[in-house]
């Protein structure tokens, strides 16, 4: 039976302005369980012809018949199919794998056939050409010989009806050589058919049919009267059956791509991790500042809670705002008459009057000078001042303009220090006053210490310390935050009726309302923007890093060419090749976007330990950066993946 048969093939290759005719109209026929030797010097066109002959190259022109079905015009993927089923290599190079054992080389054909799981069929090839001892040794701790044998296993494993061998013995001393040759002629004696080019005529001797080829042409087709030991059984040859088989079950297993992905990277130790440095440096950017800006979110959030909750704080145009007073014109005086007036509005919840100045405080020989603050009962719940320690003052307090206190930390601890403060009493302004509770802390807001404060009765602070008249502002709780635009214009309204005042430009100053859900909404917006604003910033790093690993993946792909041209001569198609370099990017991006996450969460932490700044990981910008690493690889692995994918088996297997 035919196996295969030439009819009228021709190749030219292009070098330079040059060209040159390699193979010049060959017709050529083998029989199943034929060994054949092709012999011709250097350029005479033989391992063009065998190359041919295993679907690594394709002719200019000319019909190629396998088992009587004309596979010329068959895809590059579907030849790939073809080649993985029906043929198995042996190189005169060995074409080994550096990286992993014999074993795993000899594996390499049944990955690329979806036979993972018959793994223990490279093990018995390994066995029938006598190394099954060495089968864990890596290429470099084998012979020559012993190298050629695992590639003879490696030919084997997929059980080829045809065998090609590329100068088999080329690299082998005359003993190896012998070994290498008997294991040929077995295969060949139990059925299967040999296609050889050597140059030797020694070992030429062994085939039963010997052609000589000179200048792209057959110049002598010689065979010998040998009767065959076996007579092998018709192949039968579907190779409609093999790409349809193919195209269902053939694809490497996702972890052994990893698996492979793995023993690149470990290999290039050095290498991997300064491509991943560039990764860790970025992630760890995005994590810190994303850490840093959701924690000044967070931070600002207390700070507006310590103020309280849907607030309208209400202050007389006597006021000084920020440092700046306010225009001229009609001045609303607040009155207790007002507070009454707004108490009894519809959707409000609390309120309390305040006023405020500033003195020196003494205890036993400590001083310090300090702001008091005059409020109401209901201040402690609306402000979140309910104290930590000790307790709030009473209406019953308040009427009687009583003279208590409540402290906050900064005063507790310049006076008291560790000293327990409650019942003990304090002169503000040669005043006795007893300190009944101890504010909770809340730390600073801009340049003023919400600390550095007493709270004592508004009515105290109006008539006994400070000798005012009227109220200084108001707080107002309203009962809900989708409430608070009508409960401010109602409020406006009511003031400007009892104080008989006009809304026109000359008493736009007379009093202000400031709504806090307002500037609330403002400062969180910003502060966002801001957190987004500095991850984009070390966003960029992580796209420098992704150039960095772009750089490495084409450098990777070039030191790889022949590796991939032997993967595709045993049978991986382009995406199996392109699936395993980005494999190889995503596994070295992700590595270091883990590695950037607990550093830049490291970073975080020492930021909140050492500088005092809140800093609050989010698992938002956990999986931003992680998803983002992993982009990195897909996108800048996806070029030279495609490239290593895009490369001819041929030239891959020549390159130096």
């Amino acid at each position: 039976m035919k196996i295969v048969d030439l009819k009228n093939i021709k190749k030219t290759y292009s070098m330079g302005k040059a060209s040159v005719a390699a193979l010049q109209g060959v017709s050529l026929s083998i029989e199943q369980g034929e060994f054949v030797a092709i012999m011709g010097p250097s350029g005479s066109g033989k391992s063009t012809l065998l190359h041919l002959l295993g679907f690594l190259d394709r002719p200019d022109s000319g019909e190629y018949f396998l088992g009587g079905k004309n596979i010329t015009g068959l895809t590059d993927n579907q030849l790939a199919l073809v080649r993985n089923y029906l043929v198995g290599f042996v190189f005169q190079q060995f074409h080994l794998l550096p990286r992993i054992t014999a074993l795993e080389n000899a594996e390499l054909p049944l990955i690329y056939a979806g036979k993972s799981h018959m793994k223990d069929k490279a093990l018995e090839k390994i066995k029938d050409v006598g190394l099954a001892q060495r089968a864990l040794h890596r290429p470099n701790e084998l012979s020559g010989g012993e190298q050629q044998r695992i590639a003879i296993a490696r030919a084997l494993v997929n059980n080829p009806l045809i065998i090609l061998a590329d100068e088999p013995t080329g690299n082998l001393d005359t003993k190896s050589q012998n070994e290498i040759m008997a294991i040929i002629t077995a295969l060949n004696e139990s059925g299967k058919t040999i296609i050889m080019v050597t140059h030797e005529e020694e070992v030429a001797e062994y085939a039963k049919r010997i052609i000589r080829m000179r200048d792209g042409k057959i110049i002598s087709d010689e065979k010998k009267e040998i009767a065959p030991a076996k007579t092998p059984e018709p192949a039968n040859i579907s190779i409609e059956g093999i790409v349809s088989e193919g195209a269902k079950i053939k694809r490497a297993e996702l972890a052994d791509h990893f698996r492979q992905a793995f023993f690149a990277i470990i290999s290039h130790k050095m290498r991997a991790l300064l491509s991943m440095l560039g990764i860790l440096i970025g992630v760890a950017a995005v994590i810190a500042m994303l850490a840093l800006g959701t924690g000044a979110q967070e931070s600002i959030r207390k700070q507006l809670a310590s103020l309280g909750s849907n607030l309208l704080m209400i202050r007389s145009g006597g006021q000084h705002l920020h440092g700046v007073a306010l225009g001229a014109g009609a001045i609303a005086r607040f009155t207790f008459q007002d507070v009454d007036a707004i108490s009894k509005l519809p959707n409000v919840k609390n309120i309390s009057p305040s006023v405020s100045g500033s003195a020196q405080v003494v205890y036993a020989n400590k001083n310090w000078n300090t702001q008091i603050q005059g409020t109401g009962i209901s201040y402690a719940a609306m402000r979140a001042a309910v104290p930590a320690t000790g307790r709030f003052f009473t209406e019953e307090e308040v009427r009687m303009r009583a003279r208590v206190a409540v402290i906050g930390m900064t005063v507790l601890r310049q006076l008291f220090g560790e000293e327990n403060p409650i019942d003990a009493y304090i002169k503000i302004k040669r005043i006795n006053f007893k300190v009944i509770g101890i504010l909770p802390e809340k730390g600073a807001a801009g340049p003023r210490d919400q600390d550095d404060v007493i709270v004592i009765p508004v009515t105290t602070g109006m008539y006994r310390l400070m000798g005012k008249q009227y109220i200084d502002s108001m707080d107002v709780e309203i009962e809900d935050i989708s409430l608070m635009n009508a409960a401010q214009e109602s409020i406006k309204n009511l003031l400007l009726k009892r104080h008989r005042l006009t809304m026109n430009k000359e008493n736009e100053n007379a009093f202000e309302i400031r709504n806090m859900a307002d500037i609330k909404k403002t400062l969180e917006a910003t502060t966002k923007t801001i957190a987004m604003l500095l991850g984009s910033i070390a966003a960029i790093s992580l796209l420098v890093g992704g150039i960095g690993i772009m750089n490495i993946m084409l450098v990777s792909v070039t030191e790889r060419t022949r590796e991939i041209g032997l993967r595709k001569a045993i049978g991986a198609r382009e995406s199996d090749i392109m699936f395993q370099f980005l494999i190889e990017s995503v596994t070295m991006t992700l590595s270091g976007g883990v590695a950037g996450v607990l550093f830049g969460s490291g970073i975080a932490m020492v930021l909140a330990i050492f500088v005092g700044w809140t800093i609050r990981v989010s698992l938002f910008s956990v999986l931003l950066a992680t998803t983002f690493s992993i982009a990195i690889g897909l996108v800048f692995g996806l070029w030279p993946a495609r490239q290593a994918s895009k490369l001819n088996p041929i030239e891959a297997l020549r390159y130096e």
